[in-house]
C-alpha cells in the first residue's frame, strides 16, 4: 500500500499546481497581460495618490476578482474547445455567457477605479 502524503505536504503541491496555473494564465492569455497592466498601473497609481487602507482594500479585491473570473472564463473556454472543437450554438452560449461575466466584473472593477481616483486627479 502506498505511504500517504502529510496534510502539510499535500497544501504545499497544491499552491505549486496553483501557481503554476497562474503562472501559465500570464504566459499565454492575452487578456490576462493586459489586465496584469492594468493592476501595476493601478498600483503604482495607488502609491503616487497615497490612496486610503479601504480603498486599497476595494482595489485590491477588484483588481482580484476581474483577474480570477477572466482565470475561469479561460478555463471554460479551454474545457470547451476540449469537448466540442467544433462550432456548436450551445457551446457559443456557455463562452458568451463567461465572457460576458468577465465584463461586468471588469465594470464594476472600472467604477471602483473611477471612484477612487477621478477626485484625486480632478
Amino acid at each position: 500500500m502506498p505511504k500517504e502524503e502529510s496534510f502539510a505536504l499535500n497544501r504545499i503541491k497544491s499552491v505549486g499546481f496553483a501557481l503554476r496555473g497562474a503562472l501559465l494564465l500570464i504566459k499565454t492569455e492575452a487578456s490576462i497581460k493586459i489586465q496584469v497592466f492594468l493592476a501595476i498601473v493601478v498600483t503604482i497609481a495607488g502609491f503616487y495618490y497615497e490612496i486610503s487602507t479601504t480603498e486599497w482594500i476595494f482595489q485590491i479585491f477588484a483588481v482580484s476578482l476581474v483577474v480570477g473570473i477572466e482565470g475561469a472564463n479561460t478555463a471554460i473556454e479551454k474545457i470547451c474547445d476540449f469537448i466540442h472543437p467544433e462550432f456548436d450554438e450551445r457551446i457559443g452560449f456557455i463562452k458568451d455567457v463567461a465572457a460576458g461575466a468577465v465584463m461586468l466584473v471588469s465594470i464594476g472593477a472600472t467604477i471602483v477605479g473611477c471612484i477612487i481616483y477621478l477626485p484625486k486627479i480632478f
